[in-house]
Parts: C-alpha cells; sequence; structure tokens
C-alpha cells in the first residue's frame, strides 16, 4: 500500500506534469519538461521558493474611467465603482494563477483551497477593501500557521460582515459564525466514523464567546481606512461552559479590555481556537480536506487509517503549521500512486486556466493593456461561472459543491456544466476572442502543426510529417493517460481524416507546405487539424487529471 513515506524516483514528464497539475492549475510545456529529472522533493521546494508574496496591486481595468490602469486600493472607497473593483480584484487574482512568465508556485492552488475553506463571497461582503485584505490574509499565510490563520479569520471584517458577527451581541447572540467555525473551518460536524463532534449547546455558547466584534467605515464613501473593532458593552463577559465534546472545558469571561493588554474578545477568542484545535479531530478534519483536494476525493478507511491519522500528528506535531503538512503530502507515495494520478475530474479552475497555460495565452500586462487584461480575464470569469465556480463568489458557506466535504469533483460534470466545458474547449479551435488587435485567443493549429515539420518549406528534400506524428504532437503531455491504440486510430481516421486515406494527408500537406497562401490547401489542412484538435479537447480524458 502506497503511503506518506518519500517518492525517490526522480520524476518522469507523466509524473512531473501530474505534480504541476495537482499543485498549480496547469502546466506549461516547458515547465514539465524543467521539473523532469528533479526529485519530488527538490520540486516541491521550487513550488514553495517561487511563491510571489508582493506582486502588483490590482488596478482600474475600465478604459472609459480616466483612473484606467491606477491603482485604487490606496485611494478612498468610491461606492459607485464597489461592483467594478470588486470583479477587477477576482481578475487580479485570475491574472496571478494564470501567469506565464513567472516560475509556477503553488501559493494561488493552496490559497484558492482556503478561499473555499473560509467562504466568504464578493456578493455579500461588498466593499472591495474588505475583500482584499480578507484575500490577502488567506494568500500570505496559506503555508503558514493555521491557529493564526483561524483566530485573525474570525475578526476579520469581511467575515464579520459575511457571517454576521459584527450583529453577534450580548442578550441577542447571533450563531452563524460560531456554528460554521466548528462545522466547517475547525472541528468538522462529525468524525469519520458519522459521530458528532458537537452540540447545539457548543454552537450558542461558542457564540457568547465571540460577541462584540465589528468594523468600521463599511462602504463608507471618501473613507480612507477601515479596522476590525472590539466594544466591552457589547461583550458577554460571563463564563461559558462547553459539552463533553470539548472535555467540559470553561472559558473564563472577561469584562474590561485594560489599556495596553490583550482585550477581553481577544483573550476568550484565542481560549476558544486553542479549545477547538485541542479537538481530537480537528487535524483530520483539515488534512482529509487538503488529501481531497490534491490526492483523491475518496477517502477510505485505510486512508483514513494509514494516511490520514500519520497526516494530522505531523499536522500537530508542527504545531499547526501548514507547510510541513503540503510538502509530506505533496512528496509522498500515495500523491504518485498509478491509482490517484487521474482520479479527479478538473474544476473550471483548473480546465479553464490550465488550458490557457498549457497552450501558452499570454497575460496581458495589467498596467499597459488593461483593456486586453480585462478582456482575457471576463472571457475566463464569466465562462467558469457559466461552470460553476465562479471565483470568490461561491453559492454557499459550504463552498463549491464539488469540493463540500466529500469532495466528489465528478460533480463538477453535470447535464448543465458538460456543454459549457466544450464550449470553452472549442473556443481554442474556434478562435473567436479578440484579446488584443494582433492577438486571437486560442490554438493556431497550422503554426502548431508548422513547428513539427522539419524544413517545412522545402518540400522536395524533407518528408512531409504523417498523421501519426501530428496526433503525437498535438497529445503531448495533453492526456493523464496514453490514449489507446483504438483511440488514436479513432483520432486519425474517423476525426480528422474523415475516413479518407491517411496518405491523401500527404498530398494535402505538400501541398499547404508548396503554396500556404493558397486558400483551397490551406483551408482543408485547417479544418482537418481543427476537427482533431475540437475533438482532442472534447475527449473526457482531457477532464480528469
Amino acid at each position: 500500500m502506497a503511503s506518506l513515506d518519500p517518492y525517490t524516483t526522480l520524476l518522469t514528464a507523466k509524473t512531473a506534469a501530474h505534480l504541476l497539475r495537482r499543485a498549480t492549475f496547469g502546466p506549461t510545456q516547458s515547465e514539465i519538461a524543467t521539473f523532469t529529472g528533479l526529485t519530488a522533493a527538490e520540486a516541491v521546494q521550487q513550488l514553495i521558493a517561487n511563491a510571489n508574496y508582493s506582486p502588483p496591486p490590482p488596478v482600474d481595468l475600465d478604459s472609459d474611467q480616466p483612473t484606467a490602469g491606477q491603482t485604487y486600493l490606496d485611494k478612498p472607497f468610491n461606492h459607485a465603482r464597489d461592483f467594478d473593483f470588486g470583479h477587477y480584484l477576482r481578475c487580479w487574482w485570475l491574472g496571478l494563477m494564470t501567469s506565464q512568465s513567472a516560475p509556477p508556485s503553488l501559493l494561488d492552488k493552496l490559497t484558492l483551497f482556503w478561499q473555499n475553506h473560509f467562504v466568504t463571497t464578493r456578493s455579500t461582503v461588498g466593499d472591495y477593501r474588505f475583500l482584499n485584505q480578507y484575500l490577502l490574509l488567506l494568500r500570505n499565510n496559506a503555508l503558514g500557521d493555521f491557529r493564526m490563520l483561524v483566530t485573525q479569520m474570525s475578526k476579520e471584517p469581511a467575515m464579520l460582515r459575511y457571517l454576521n458577527g459584527n450583529e453577534n451581541v450580548v442578550g441577542q447572540p447571533n450563531e452563524n459564525y460560531a456554528r460554521e467555525l466548528q462545522e466547517l473551518f475547525t472541528v468538522g460536524a462529525f468524525d469519520f466514523a458519522g459521530n458528532k463532534n458537537y452540540s447545539e449547546d457548543d454552537v450558542k455558547t461558542a457564540a457568547k464567546v465571540l460577541t462584540g466584534w465589528g468594523y468600521t467605515n463599511y462602504e463608507e464613501d471618501g473613507s480612507t481606512s477601515f479596522a476590525t473593532t472590539f466594544t466591552d458593552e457589547k461583550h458577554d463577559s460571563t463564563d461559558k461552559t462547553f459539552s463533553v465534546h470539548y472535555n467540559n472545558t470553561v472559558i473564563t469571561g472577561r469584562a474590561v479590555s485594560l489599556p495596553g493588554t490583550t482585550s477581553a474578545g481577544d483573550a476568550e477568542l484565542n481560549d476558544l481556537i486553542t479549545m477547538l484545535l485541542s479537538h481530537p479531530h480537528s487535524s483530520r478534519f483539515i488534512c482529509r480536506k487538503l488529501y481531497r483536494w490534491y490526492v483523491n476525493p475518496n477517502v477510505t478507511q485505510t486512508i483514513e487509517d494509514e494516511v490520514i491519522g500519520p497526516l494530522a500528528q505531523l499536522f500537530l506535531d508542527a504545531n499547526f503549521s501548514v507547510q510541513p503538512v503540503i510538502v509530506n503530502l505533496l512528496t509522498s507515495q500515495i500523491f504518485f500512486d498509478d491509482t490517484n494520478i487521474g482520479a479527479m475530474v478538473k474544476s473550471p479552475a483548473e480546465l479553464a486556466i490550465g488550458a490557457m497555460r498549457f497552450f501558452n495565452q499570454p497575460v496581458p500586462d495589467m498596467t499597459t493593456e488593461y483593456a486586453a487584461f480585462k478582456t482575457y480575464f471576463d472571457f475566463v470569469y464569466y465562462r467558469m461561472q457559466d461552470m460553476q465556480l465562479a471565483i470568490l463568489d461561491q453559492p454557499s458557506v459550504f463552498g463549491y459543491e464539488a469540493y463540500y466535504q466529500t469532495g466528489y469533483s465528478k460533480i463538477w460534470i453535470n447535464t448543465t456544466t458538460i456543454g459549457f466545458r466544450y464550449a470553452y474547449t472549442d473556443a481554442y479551435v474556434l478562435r473567436y476572442l479578440q484579446v488584443t488587435p494582433d492577438y486571437l485567443m486560442g490554438i493556431d493549429v497550422l503554426a502548431r502543426a508548422t513547428d513539427l515539420q522539419p524544413n517545412f518549406s522545402d518540400v522536395a528534400a524533407t518528408p512531409a510529417i504523417s498523421c501519426v506524428d501530428v496526433l503525437n504532437g498535438f497529445t503531448a503531455n495533453l492526456f493523464v493517460h496514453p490514449l489507446m491504440q483504438s483511440q488514436q486510430d479513432f483520432l486519425i481516421d474517423s476525426i480528422m481524416m474523415q475516413e479518407l486515406p491517411r496518405t491523401s494527408w500527404i498530398f494535402q500537406w505538400n501541398a499547404y507546405r508548396t503554396n500556404p497562401t493558397d486558400g483551397g490547401a490551406r483551408y482543408e489542412v485547417r479544418s482537418r487539424l481543427e476537427n482533431l484538435m475540437k475533438y482532442m479537447l472534447r475527449m473526457a480524458e482531457y477532464h480528469i487529471f
């Protein structure tokens, strides 16, 4: 049985691609080549070291505005542009995910994990400054101290807004955050055997601990800052006793926040987080979610015992530092086990962003080509939304349906989304998105085939590439598993050649090589190549990773 023991075999193109598909949103061909021959430990350390924690801030992408191309988070709040600036923030994040100019990093894929764990949404939060601070909290601490992250998240203005924490006051407790803090963020509703991890009274008691928090300057036009607040008078200062699930822990009530000391709210919050993380199933709950995110959505009893348990112990031993868990998981034998390669359905992010990266669709410069940047990422965002992954706008606090607890990634493909997934990949062949006057998004199949042909213009002295050469070139590193011979024959004979003899391809290709500007020859070759590429991208195997 594969385990958490280190995977020591040098990475091949297949295993390098597997690591890059899982740890990032999908590799480029050059990244696969660069990582081939490394050890898993070397590769993962590169993915960590490549993280950029100081990217340029988002800018106004509306070319009709005098502030186009300028930063806006450093300016007074503008309520009239609230929606636009919130959308440009997610375009900015998508740009970081999609970039091919920076070396590959696992940071933003892991940030998406945490954003789907500690869910808040643009549509509910509203204030784009709140949303930006929340996203940076996740991104800057994605590999860091989980204890600090969950503590800070509990008083983050975006989260207070999203789960009504600002409405939670003594005498009128609001239980929303107290419930999700336990069910979704730390302990989990049930253990692996199906037993409850906490009681309803624990929710009510935790809500009392969390009373008194708020924020300033929410969507306040002209305001230049905002902050988290704690008000003693709104806080329940009584002692709070929890159930046997938490060993009947008592959190001592604090009444007054003395100057120069930890506030009453912070003191009780720290006690609460310590209690939650001391629960025997908190570390398992987080590690189980990470396993489902990176390795396989299905967790058997054997996996629970031999992988999740030891990983959770590592998490505890590391005092809830995330990085050792990620390193152990991504360099383990279980991660590279054949049964886990191709075991997941690509999310819309992995499909859409991965395709942009795999087919080298360059990202326009955000500050100098802001109109093109907006065109590019409007396309990506709204197609992902059609496929049921609207970035920074989950349908509920549980996150995207396919990731919720059980993590059955096959839910990404259903009768609604399959057509949108095909439409997205078709767009790469149809090339209808005009990003700039000289940049059509998509695959230039003629150029791709020409690159496969040695001495393209020397028809007499250089044999033409065959149908098999084209197929091999077009499918290099595209599929998780090699195509069976029957699949290869089908793609060539039925799709590319439309039942014409393969030898006719040589004639057509050489006619095009002889006179590339001839409309008839160009059309014949291009239509065959487009048929092949479109069908390949529609194949089910392209949707797994």
